[in-house]
């Protein structure tokens, strides 16, 4: 690659470029790679099977109400183009489909927290995404099955064409990136990335667990939950851990009509999972919050002692319903601000970061995903300014502080 006359760098399409992590983040990094530049990435896998990947566990739903900008603007672009997944990522006449639907996100708040849904909706207005505040009577007039007590206000998400609201099937979102970047090109190896040889800075080629040596002109660390081990062997301490969360299956009487993704003040979330009475819901787990909790089980007692009293105060018809299945997944945590590391990794000139999303990561991947590979192809942002959520910002402590995270 080579400088041009604004100094950034001319992408040479046979650059080698290796991503380590073949979640949505790195299929959708390779994806844009192989269609913007004709790069052909390499992606390595540390488990083809994703039974444990975020990208298939996760409850996955997309939002606007962050109140950060660049949160929003992320969640805005990659709105769009899941809108048009089956068209953007169509591989000859297969069109595929991700079941997004968009009845919205509602934040409740009690008193105390009223002043901070006014905010967040005002930066959310102004960056052009349709959220309407609620007070107590137009939230029971709305949602006739939902308990105000203790509320003061609700935030609802609104559809429009730059905002909207709602839930996906992230593993299709996955497989569509994936066989879509397979189809362009990428080849995905099931391998774990363990070391890299360096000179002068600079990543020379990614060993695997095999013994492998990958060579690489740039490398992109996006190995969700896993991503910390990897960029220590660079010498980077990434603060990025595997949280546990627990979510579970539930079978009511009946459905709630309109239902969006509630947000609880008290910290848990429901939403409809079809149109039958079941839904999903979740929360934060009950103690300590630990690093690389097991996967394999789930916290019943967190539904029985602690979930469903509260669901039934807020849903009084959630009183009588049933668990029909739990599963867990991690978190890829950010434990220094919640929020996505993404950019150059400091201290190496060619290696890349795009993780740290703590819940988000599905639905930004495809902005973040375009960001990236404009990123190692061009040495810069061309799309969206990903610039705040650069790793200096760990350094420099400086947090990009995120009100709105569930």
């Amino acid at each position: 690659m080579s400088p041009d006359a604004l100094g950034n760098q001319q992408f040479d399409p046979s650059m080698k470029v290796v991503i380590i992590g073949g979640g949505v983040m790195g299929a959708a990094t390779a994806s844009f790679l192989a269609t913007s530049y004709g790069i052909r990435a390499t992606v390595l896998e540390r488990d083809a099977s994703y039974a444990r990947a975020s990208s298939a566990l996760s409850a996955c739903a997309i939002r606007q109400q962050f109140s950060t900008e660049i949160n929003i603007r992320i969640s805005q672009q990659s709105l769009l183009f899941y809108r048009d997944i089956g068209r953007q990522l169509a591989v000859g006449d297969d069109r595929p489909g991700i079941g997004l639907v968009e009845p919205g996100y509602l934040f409740l708040a009690t008193e105390a927290g009223v002043p901070v849904l006014t905010q967040n909706q005002a930066l959310q207005t102004q960056c052009g995404a349709a959220v309407a505040l609620l007070s107590p009577l137009e939230l029971t007039a709305r949602f006739p099955w939902l308990s105000t007590e203790q509320i003061a206000l609700g935030s609802l998400g609104l559809s429009g064409v730059m905002s909207g609201e709602g839930w996906f099937d992230g593993y299709r979102a996955l497989q569509a990136f994936r066989q879509h970047a397979i189809a362009n090109g990428a080849h995905f190896l099931e391998a774990e990335a363990v070391d890299f040889d360096t000179h002068g800075g600079a990543v020379q080629s990614v060993i695997t667990a095999r013994g492998e040596r990958v060579p690489a002109d740039a490398v992109l660390i996006a190995a969700g939950a896993w991503s910390s081990p990897v960029a220590s062997a660079l010498g980077f301490a990434l603060p990025v851990r595997a949280r546990k969360r627990d979510v579970f299956s539930m079978q009511a009487n009946a459905p709630l009509t309109g239902c969006p993704l509630v947000i609880d003040p008290s910290g848990y979330w429901f939403r409809p999972d079809g149109e039958t009475g079941q839904f999903l819901c979740g929360a934060p787990p009950r103690g300590v919050d630990l690093d690389d909790a097991p996967l394999d089980h789930v916290d019943h007692g967190l539904f029985d002692d602690w979930l469903w009293p509260r669901l039934a105060e807020r849903v009084p018809q959630f009183d009588a319903l049933r668990v029909t299945g739990s599963w867990a997944g991690y978190y890829e945590y950010n434990t220094f601000d919640q929020n996505g590391l993404v950019g150059r990794l400091p201290g190496v000139s060619n290696a890349f970061v795009a993780a740290g999303f703590s819940g988000h990561g599905l639905q930004q991947a495809p902005a973040v995903g375009l960001g990236m590979a404009e990123l190692m192809a061009t040495g810069a942002y061309h799309t969206l300014d990903l610039a705040p959520l650069a790793l200096e910002r760990i350094a420099a402590n400086k947090p990009l502080v995120e009100r709105n995270i569930i």
